[in-house]
């Protein structure tokens, strides 16, 4: 009966603990990217800033790629366009 009750204590234990512990949370480009791939500390707000200052407005749906390529949407000459910013800073408009 030992058994039994220090493996009843062993899950109330875990089911009490992972609610505690809280989920883990992955960014959509963490949870697709392979194990080798390091994802880079940029930020939405600060890819956001380098489209505004290429001459982007409106930029937004910003979504971060395994390759740490910001992509999004944004306006420019007042046609709405999809717009990429490299890890190393470049902006470019991606597409026709």
């Amino acid at each position: 009966m030992r058994t039994g009750l220090g493996i009843a204590f062993l899950a109330a234990t875990v089911l009490v603990a992972f609610p505690l512990l809280g989920p883990i949370r992955l960014t959509s480009a963490q949870a697709s990217c392979a194990p080798d791939e390091r994802i880079d500390g940029t930020t939405a707000d600060q890819a956001k800033r380098r489209m505004e200052g290429a001459s982007f407005s409106g930029v937004h749906g910003l979504t971060k790629g395994c390759d740490n390529v910001w992509h999004g949407l944004a306006m420019k000459d007042g046609v709405s366009v999809h717009v990429a910013v490299q890890p190393q800073g470049q902006v470019m408009q991606e597409g026709d």
